[in-house]
C-alpha cells in the first residue's frame, strides 16, 4: 500500500470514527431526551455527508493532509467543543478554532484556485495569483461564517457571538492572522505547482 493510499485509508477511518462518535452520542442524548443535542448530532452527520457530496459532485480531491485537517477541524468545533461542551472547559477555544480555520481555509482556497485556473494562466503569475486568491478566500469565508453566526443568533436565538462586535472582529482577525502565513507559504515555498 503506497503512502498516499495509506493516508486515504487513515482519513477514511477517521471519518468513520467521527460518524460512530456522533451516532453513539445521538443514542445517548436520545435516551436522555435532550432534543437540542439530537439536532446537533443530525447537523454533524449532515456536515460530514455534505462535505463528501460536494467533493464528489465537483470531482474535487483534497490532498490527504488537507482532508485530515478538515476532519480534525469538524471534530474540534462540532463534536469536541460544541456537542460535548468543551467551550466552557478550555479558555479561548473559539479563538483557537478561528486561528486553525484561517490556515485550513487558505489551502481550501488553493484547491479551488487550482481547479478554476487549470493551465490558462501564464506561469509567472500562477503562484502569485494562487496565494492572493487563497488569502482572500480564507478571509472572505471568515466573514461569511460571522454572517451565518449573526443570522443564527438573530433568527434562531443562538448565542454564538454573545451579541458582541468585538467577538466577531476578533474571530475574523484570528482567521486572517493564520491565513497570511499560509498564503506566504503557498507563494514562497512552491506549494503551488505551476501549470
Amino acid at each position: 500500500m503506497g503512502l498516499s493510499r495509506r493516508k486515504d485509508f487513515v482519513n477514511d477511518c477517521f471519518e468513520l470514527v467521527l460518524y460512530a462518535a456522533t451516532v453513539i452520542s445521538l443514542v445517548y442524548f436520545l435516551l436522555q431526551g435532550n432534543s437540542a443535542k439530537l439536532m446537533q448530532a443530525v447537523f454533524i452527520v449532515g456536515t460530514l455527508l455534505l462535505l463528501r457530496i460536494i467533493l464528489k459532485l465537483t470531482h474535487t480531491e483534497l490532498f490527504p493532509v488537507l482532508r485530515f485537517s478538515v476532519l480534525t477541524f469538524i471534530f474540534i468545533t462540532m463534536i469536541f467543543a460544541n456537542f460535548w461542551g468543551f467551550y466552557g472547559v478550555i479558555p479561548y477555544l473559539d479563538k483557537i478554532e478561528h486561528l486553525l480555520s484561517g490556515f485550513i481555509l487558505c489551502f481550501v482556497g488553493l484547491v479551488i484556485f487550482k481547479k478554476l485556473a487549470k493551465s490558462e494562466l501564464p506561469s509567472p503569475l500562477y503562484a502569485s495569483l494562487a496565494s492572493w486568491f487563497s488569502l482572500f478566500f480564507a478571509v472572505g469565508m471568515a466573514g461569511c461564517w460571522e454572517i451565518f453566526e449573526f443570522t443564527g443568533d438573530r433568527l434562531l436565538g443562538f448565542h454564538s457571538q454573545g451579541g458582541s462586535l468585538v467577538d466577531t472582529m476578533a474571530d475574523i482577525i484570528c482567521c486572517t492572522v493564520t491565513a497570511i502565513p499560509a498564503a506566504l507559504y503557498i507563494r514562497l515555498r512552491g506549494a503551488v505547482k505551476e501549470p
